[in-house]
């Protein structure tokens, strides 16, 4: 029936709307008449019981308040933990008071039974696993946290891995591209209870960029209740050298605007050592072997801010700005190396003795603009835009000296590097989502623009440059990419699918300015995705996906300079670097959802990789910058979370694979080699209730992973343990926290290089085993949810070094 009221009853009905604006109030209290302080105050909608009008929690006297509520009919839920739901349909005509609502204690006397907290449950999509944490016992800590332990997700030295390779990282389908070490200070200081769930997205979707490998997608509650809440925190942590972090956090939600700021300041000492040996070959026998103590110590004082405002501009749009600041300034590398060079019958014939000092200043700030809308047919449509500047400076000062076996001087070599870096990054990007029929279809355009400047000067060179040709260079180098993207899905009773189809335009320059040499690619690429999901009934699934990748050189490996730690041994960048495409085919198995079986194969190409090349006439060895000639992957993944029993939670994950990489040998006559290993990545992750109100808990972490491959090396098996406690205090306002990993310090290991006439191997000590205290302190309104955090955006990954 179509009525078109005339404008005299229209006005009476807005004015019913303005003015029929109510209070709804009322006090909560346990069936002791003590009040019930921060429960959930929510009020549904009385057609389903399930849409959200208003929502608020309680104050400190258990009184709430509710405004602006139209008459009509309701259901008012409270909620809180260890107190069954209440339920209770109202009718508000007018200001309405609730006067006293009392909220029972859940069933069961608390000292005889354990408060069970929600276990994480996993569940498989037709495009990706959704690891659902929301409530669950994983709320506490921080989001690394909560990474670390997701499903297949392995942390190697503060690098989140999956399936062997380093991941990207998002933060609700924005992307946040920060250096390795920026991202897990970002992390950890987000507050794990905000998480909605963790989405593990190994084939992505056309809707995402076509660069990079896996993506960790991090969805976030949203809030329903206004409010301010903050926090402060401190973590110290012992290791060979102590390192301190503290950081506050504030959050304000009003009617209109949402406001997030963090800081973090994060003053450290590290320290690194590596034990290193090059067997130089001639006519296929050793014929001098060099044994090398490397120590650096690094002091670093970084300070991360970011801030986020979300204007609610109507009902059906939003406008969001985030700015995120890393400053790194003054960060020292002190290094001191010692070489014993022997010859074939292990004598000594002299000692290298290098002391290295690398001063650097590092600022990377990123603006983010987002506006999103609704229409009236269902459509969303998002317009972002974003701007990155990155700047580096860099000295060095190196100091060689030469003495033979009686402890004699022979020679010294001295010189200074003076190196900077500047990047600028823009995007613009366009995202448009709809229904057709009862297909879901997305769409979109996407335009990034680089400008980079790096150029590095050399001081007391003259010996360097008579081995190495000139040295000093200004690098200029400009990339602009355009993208487009077409997406469709739809669900049938037991099968699910999804199409996609990315296409991107690249145009990059690479100038070297010293021997005027232009570098310029211009490549267009289509990256199609496909997914099929078959649920054979509520306990078996199958799902079949296929994706084809794109992965470009990081920018600071395009630079064709050299690092030094001495004359002997040096790092390359390359300008000839190109991007290489990937193919990755996935099959799973679910078993009640609760066991994943994941049969995986991934054709990478011509990966770029830092390839180690040792040179057996000049005595010299380099970390190059190089594309493979081939490199695939492929095995079984298996994964299982489940409660042994009442207080005891625990994941499983599982891996079994091989790995390819086929190099071009630059020091073996360019012969082609093939490096192969076969391996198995394992660990377990526990959680224990150790307390009957679920307020203490602990944690047990084991995992083992065999031989691997990193670019030319093969690396030997490793083993890590590590034990946590947590506890939360006064009513949840504090957290204590003691975490000693790394126990039997098994995390490190040696990497080797052997085959042809190439025989290197070093062994990385790092400062895995530390003790770490941590505590934070919640004040206001402290169980309010975060906004929807957004940090960054695309092209900052290949920032990392």
């Amino acid at each position: 029936m179509n009525i078109r009221p005339s404008l005299s009853i229209l006005l009476c009905f807005l004015s019913t709307l303005v003015f029929s604006q109510n209070e709804l109030s009322g006090k909560l209290t346990d069936l002791n008449n003590d009040p019930l302080a921060y429960a959930n105050v929510i009020l549904l909608s009385a057609q389903d019981s399930v849409s959200v009008v208003k929502g608020t929690v309680s104050e400190e006297d258990g009184s709430f308040l509710l405004k602006d509520i139209k008459d009509d009919n309701y259901v008012l839920k409270i909620t809180y933990v260890g107190y069954d739901d209440l339920l209770k349909k109202i009718r508000v005509k007018g200001d309405t008071n609730l006067k006293t609502l009392k909220v029972s204690p859940s069933s069961g006397d608390l000292d005889e039974v354990t408060i069970q907290a929600r276990k994480p449950r996993i569940s498989r999509e037709v495009d990706r696993i959704v690891f659902d944490v929301e409530n669950s016992t994983l709320s506490s800590g921080n989001t690394w946290d909560i990474l670390k332990k997701s499903p297949g997700v392995i942390d190697n030295q503060g690098q989140l891995m999956v399936r062997n390779a380093a991941v990207q990282v998002y933060l609700n389908d924005r992307k946040i591209y920060l250096s390795a070490s920026e991202l897990q200070t970002l992390l950890e200081s987000y507050s794990a209870e905000n998480i909605k769930s963790i989405e593990i997205i190994t084939n992505p979707p056309a809707r995402y960029d076509a660069e990079g490998g896996a993506i960790l997608n991090i969805t976030t509650s949203k809030s329903i209740t206004p409010g301010y809440k903050g926090s402060v925190e401190g973590t110290y942590t012992q290791a060979i050298y102590s390192k301190y972090k503290i950081g506050t956090s504030h959050y304000f939600q009003g009617d209109k605007v949402n406001v997030f700021a963090n800081y973090n300041f994060s003053p450290r000492k590290d320290y690194k050592n590596d034990d290193s040996y090059i067997n130089f070959i001639q006519d296929g026998q050793p014929f001098s072997r060099w044994d090398t103590d490397f120590t650096r110590e690094t002091t670093s004082q970084a300070h991360n801010a970011n801030a986020i405002i979300d204007f609610e501009l109507s009902e059906k749009s939003n406008l969001n700005f985030s700015v995120n600041a890393n400053f790194s300034p003054n960060r020292e590398f002190d290094n001191d190396v010692t070489t014993e060079m022997r010859n074939a019958s292990g004598a000594l014939d002299s000692t290298l003795v290098t002391d290295s000092g690398v001063f650097t200043d590092q600022n990377n700030v990123a603006l983010n603009l987002d506006y999103t809308t609704s229409f009236d047919n269902g459509g969303d449509l998002s317009l972002k835009a974003h701007y990155t500047r990155f700047d580096q400076d860099r000295e060095q000062t190196v100091f060689s000296q030469y003495f033979n076996p009686q402890g004699q001087r022979l020679d010294a070599l001295e010189f200074e590097t003076d190196a900077s870096q500047e990047i600028d990054i823009y995007t613009a990007q366009a995202d448009y989502s709809t229904t057709i029929g009862e297909s879901a279809f997305e769409s979109g355009l996407k335009f990034s623009s680089i400008e980079s400047e790096s150029g590095i000067e050399y001081m007391n060179e003259r010996r360097l440059v008579s081995l190495y040709d000139e040295l000093g260079d200004v690098f200029l180098y400009d990339e602009n990419i355009y993208a487009a993207y077409l997406s469709i899905s739809h669900d049938w009773t037991k099968w699910s699918g999804k199409l996609g189809l990315r296409g991107e335009y690249t145009d990059r320059t690479g100038e070297s300015m010293s021997v005027e040499t232009i570098n310029d690619r211009e490549y267009f690429e289509l990256f199609p995705t496909a997914y099929l999901q078959y649920r054979a009934s509520d306990n078996h699934s199958f799902t079949l996906d296929y994706s084809r990748r794109i992965q470009r050189p990081r920018y600071e490996s395009l630079n064709p300079f050299r690092y030094f730690l001495n004359e002997t041994n040096f790092n390359a960048g390359n300008p000839n670097l190109i991007a290489s495409i990937s193919n990755n085919f996935n099959l799973n198995y679910t078993l009640n959802n609760a066991w994943f079986f994941d049969f995986y194969y991934k054709d990478l190409g011509e990966a770029p990789e830092v390839l180690v090349f040792q040179d057996n006439q000049n005595l010299t060895i380099r970390n190059v910058n190089q594309n493979l000639l081939d490199s695939k992957s492929y095995g079984i993944d298996i994964f299982h979370g489940t409660s042994i029993t009442d207080f005891w939670y625990a994941q499983f994950f599982t891996s079994l694979f091989r790995m390819e990489n086929t190099l071009l040998a630059l020091e073996s006559n360019n012969a082609e080699v093939t490096i192969e290993a076969e391996g198995v990545q394992t660990y377990v992750y526990n959680i224990f209730t150790l307390s009957q109100d679920g307020t203490f808990e602990g944690t047990l972490f084991a995992q083992y992973l065999s031989d691997y491959l990193s670019g030319s090396y093969n690396l030997e098996p490793m083993t890590t343990v590590s034990i946590g406690l947590r506890k939360t205090l006064w009513d949840n306002r504090a957290e204590l926290s003691l975490n000693v990993n790394d126990i039997f310090n098994s995390t490190n290991t040696r990497l080797t290089s052997e085959y042809l006439n190439q025989s290197n191997s070093f062994f990385s000590f790092a400062e895995n085993r530390n003790v770490q205290i941590g505590f934070k302190y919640n004040f206001g309104n402290f169980r309010l949810s975060d906004n929807q955090r957004t940090i960054d955006e695309a092209e900052r990954e290949r920032l990392r070094p």
